[in-house]
């Protein structure tokens, strides 16, 4: 094994080491019942009105979005995108298996109910940075985001990813309110994700800074 083949294949396992930690998180918050955050949120409240479990209904969701970004793109979207697809499914079943794993895990009081919001944060925040580290490719609701930017360069991520997270978190709420009758998967754990997250993977992030894959050492 070269190299080169070297290299990839530990950008490739850490990203799946940061999906893996970041299905979990989803699992955590869902278990917590404070609020999922905001990419998950649409797909938590479809798996409450529908034969969907909640991995299954964010891979569908992530379909939808690799279809926007073709539509937005069009001749300048690059097919190795396409490999947002796979990443979709491993992340889906993954979501499904760590739901299937915390379900032992009771919450009895409200206290005990942010433990495990804050616990789903963390892992969501640190599977981030780890997927932001290997570089590889990124899920595809950061890929709708990038596509937009792409497509109008004069608008900044950061801007269109929170207006992004919003019309989800609008689209969870009317979608909950329409076919549930009462808000759900949108509470004050919601809020916290929304705010916390970005900054914890940043200190995430300037942790694993100081470490160098083999190729980047040598460069």
């Amino acid at each position: 094994m070269n190299k080169l083949t070297t290299y990839i294949l530990k950008r490739y396992l850490l990203l799946f080491a940061g999906l893996t930690i970041m299905s979990f998180g989803v699992a955590f918050s869902i278990k917590a019942s404070l609020g999922t955050s905001p990419i998950s949120s649409v797909p938590y409240v479809l798996s409450l009105f529908s034969p969907l479990t909640v991995g299954t209904a964010t891979i569908a969701m992530h379909c939808v979005f690799i279809l926007l970004q073709i539509l937005i793109l069009r001749k300048n979207y690059h097919p190795i995108q396409l490999m947002q697809l796979p990443v979709a499914f491993f992340f889906g079943y993954l979501t499904d298996f760590g739901v299937w794993a915390v379900q032992g895990i009771s919450c009895h009081t409200y206290w005990q109910q942010w433990l495990v919001c804050l616990a789903g944060i963390l892992l969501v925040a640190a599977g981030v940075s780890l997927e932001v580290k290997a570089g590889v490719v990124v899920l595809a609701g950061e890929g709708v985001v990038l596509a937009i930017c792409r497509a109008v360069p004069s608008l900044r991520f950061g801007y269109m990813k929170v207006c992004f997270d919003v019309t989800l978190v609008l689209t969870a709420i009317l979608l909950s309110l329409v076919f549930t009758g009462s808000l759900q998967g949108v509470r004050e754990g919601t809020v916290a994700a929304a705010v916390m997250v970005g900054l914890i993977a940043k200190q995430f992030g300037r942790v694993l800074s100081r470490w160098r894959l083999e190729d980047e050492q040598s460069a």
